[in-house]
């Protein structure tokens, strides 16, 4: 993974608009832009020093085109498909600290991106749903 400058910097990798949420999403610490593969990858850390407070999200987005969002979970987590064809992927993730476990992972495809959206720990499946709602508008 390389380190992008910023969001703009996301934009170019993708050769159009990175997209992002268009929900509010819990107070961050800081963001980290990165390419990743044919793709790039804006990740949110959160400030998880309260207790019960999610200490992560990111998402990844790069062309259809090139394939699918690579499947960052173990291969017996637990994978179910949305009615709108979303593959929710669910992690305990029992090795990692508390405020990164567990982990929900979003998958899908929209307006020719291959997207996934990571969400760790105690997020709501409703909460995740909704970011991933907002961003295949």
């Amino acid at each position: 993974m390389e380190s992008l400058e910023g969001i703009a910097d996301a934009d170019a990798v993708l050769g159009r608009p990175f997209p992002l949420p268009d929900v509010p999403l819990p107070l961050t610490r800081w963001v980290e832009v990165r390419r990743t593969g044919p793709g790039a990858e804006v990740e949110w850390n959160l400030d998880d020093t309260r207790p019960g407070r999610p200490g992560r999200l990111a998402l990844y987005a790069a062309p259809a085109d090139r394939g699918a969002a690579p499947d960052q979970l173990a291969p017996d987590a637990e994978r179910t498909r949305t009615p709108q064809g979303w593959i929710v992927a669910r992690d305990p993730l029992p090795a990692a600290q508390d405020s990164l476990r567990p982990v929900l992972q979003v998958t899908w495809e929209h307006d020719g991106l291959a997207l996934r959206l990571t969400a760790q720990g105690p997020w709501e499946l409703a909460a995740v749903l909704r970011i991933v709602g907002s961003l295949a508008r």
